[in-house]
């Protein structure tokens, strides 16, 4: 190992933590590394003046864009609530394509995944964001693939996270990777955070992914009828026939309201639901399993591993 440079792109208007987080978790790092070994974090703005972040406070970079810059290993971009209907900004792009180009990891924090999508650097890459942006980033780069479910994804040498204080997840998985777990341990308890929330967690309950437009539609009613009889056989034409309709119209309506089927819906139900009895019982997989409708342990591990990115036993075990 060597020293390792991380870049850190923040605009104006900038989430305060997506910055933060990630830079503590690095200097907490050194005290667990050789000298030779550290990180030096490097904060990059448009210019080097001081810039306004989102809760009021001023941040000072160290570099502009204008500046000559070393070859940096890791490149981030922090979010910032005004990312998602920011234009694209031209001198921003060619800086980080460059940089990227250059560095061993380049990624995102929050809605810093926007100014990458703008920089071309989502395209044929599996990417996450904050759960509220997740369809906007999938509607705005159609050409990546918008995981809404993980805390953090690392698709070849790119790395995104969820929102805010996953920040300080996806940096404690690059301290990881860099040093071992020991490592990442240790600093995880420096800062008092959960030390292994694995990057599959998901970020939030299926009613926040898919909020039908009116509490008393046909979806709505759908989706109350999936979450009383979780554990039960949910076809789609059970489901239709609740509502009084045909099963095409009612996905069709499904997908129009939410932006999802009722197929995903259940799936996404079910885990939300396998994920809290994980979390806080002891019941054995075998009856998570069966109370939350998977049927078998099996198909219930296979969901969690496509969806989340680890096992309901992995899972579990990040909460012990």
């Amino acid at each position: 190992m060597s020293v390792t440079t991380v870049a850190i792109l923040m605009l104006d208007g900038v989430q305060a933590l997506d910055v933060a987080g990630p830079v503590d978790v690095f200097a907490e790092a050194n005290a667990f590394i050789g000298r030779k070994d550290r990180y030096e974090t490097v904060l990059v703005g448009r210019t080097r003046k001081p810039l306004r972040a989102s809760n009021g406070m001023q941040l000072m970079p160290d570099l502009s864009l204008g500046d000559e810059a070393p070859r940096f290993d890791i490149v981030l971009v922090a979010g910032g609530p005004g990312l998602p209907t920011a234009p694209a900004d031209a001198a921003v792009s060619k800086w980080l394509r460059t940089a990227a180009s250059r560095a061993r990891l380049h990624g995102s924090v929050c809605t810093g995944a926007f100014v990458l999508g703008h920089a071309g650097l989502l395209d044929g890459r599996t990417v996450t964001t904050h759960w509220q942006n997740a369809a906007h980033l999938a509607e705005r780069f159609p050409a990546a693939t918008v995981e809404y479910d993980r805390i953090y994804l690392r698709d070849g040498k790119l790395v995104t996270s969820a929102g805010v204080t996953a920040g300080i997840d996806l940096a404690l998985a690059m301290v990881r990777e860099d040093h071992g777990a020991a490592v990442a341990l240790a600093v995880a308890k420096r800062l008092v955070v959960v030390a292994q929330r694995q990057g599959g967690q998901s970020q939030f309950s299926p009613y926040l992914a898919a909020t039908p437009s009116r509490a008393d539609s046909p979806v709505a009613r759908v989706q109350a009828y999936v979450m009383a009889n979780i554990g039960a056989r949910l076809t789609l034409d059970a489901l239709a026939a609740e509502v009084g309709m045909s099963g095409r119209n009612l996905v069709r309506l499904f997908v129009a309201d939410t932006g999802m089927t009722p197929h995903a819906f259940i799936e996404r139900a079910r885990i939300d639901i396998a994920r809290n009895l994980l979390e806080g019982s002891t019941l054995p997989l075998k009856s998570i399993a069966y109370k939350c409708g998977f049927v078998t342990v099996d198909r219930m591990r296979v969901l969690f591993q496509q969806r989340l990115g680890i096992s309901p036993a992995q899972y579990r075990a990040s909460f012990r």
